[in-house]
């Protein structure tokens, strides 16, 4: 493997496809982490076209890991950390991207990882769901990873509208020290990127 300053995995089954953005075509599940997640597989590195830049990528049948992993018998939670464990030195920095349920994937992730990012849009339903998983970041340290650190809720897709102003002055009162001080604006060329992508 080739030295790498920089590293990506997406356990998120519906973006399974972007990885075909950044140069690399459709791959079979062995090659994905999938193959890792169920197989109990080394992680399937792979260089992208982007100088640096490395990912494991996601395989759209990770939608079924949950049934999966929910009957098995051995450390479930700890799949993927058993095996980033074995190459994380070789990286600067490893990004894990999750899916917005909070099953087995999620727990996995947080169960690998340092630090969890929270990455919150405009909305009443988004703004609700961060109590969940707070119970299940608490979950994850009082059973499985008790040094697992919140490092910051990230406001993303503001825009000017009354509705994105609110979540964010909400987020604020209810999180006061752990909202980042960054704001991401939404975005409509990565919008129109995307659709572009998913119909070509």
């Amino acid at each position: 493997m080739q030295l790498i300053r920089w590293h990506e995995k997406d356990i998120h089954p519906i973006q399974a496809k972007d990885h075909r953005d950044i140069g690399y075509p459709n791959l079979s599940r062995h090659k994905t982490i999938y193959t890792t997640l169920l197989d109990r597989n080394p992680l399937p590195v792979i260089s992208s076209s982007v100088p640096g830049l490395s990912v494991v990528p996601s395989h759209i049948l990770l939608s079924n890991t949950d049934v999966e992993l929910t009957t098995a018998k051995d450390h479930r939670e700890a799949r993927l950390k058993n095996q980033l464990d074995r190459i994380k030195n070789e990286f600067d920095f490893i990004f894990i991207d999750c899916p917005p349920a909070l099953g087995w994937l999620t727990i996995n992730a947080f169960s690998a990882s340092d630090m969890v990012l929270v990455v919150v849009e405009p909305g009443y339903f988004e703004l609700d769901s961060i109590v969940q998983l707070n119970k299940t970041l608490e979950e994850v340290k009082d059973y499985y990873h008790p040094d697992l650190q919140l490092l910051a809720y990230m406001f993303t897709k503001a825009d000017p509208t009354i509705n994105s102003r609110t979540s964010l002055q909400i987020l604020r009162q209810t999180y006061t020290k752990d909202v980042a001080k960054t704001i991401i604006p939404k975005n409509g060329k990565v919008k129109r990127k995307a659709q572009f992508s998913a119909a070509g």
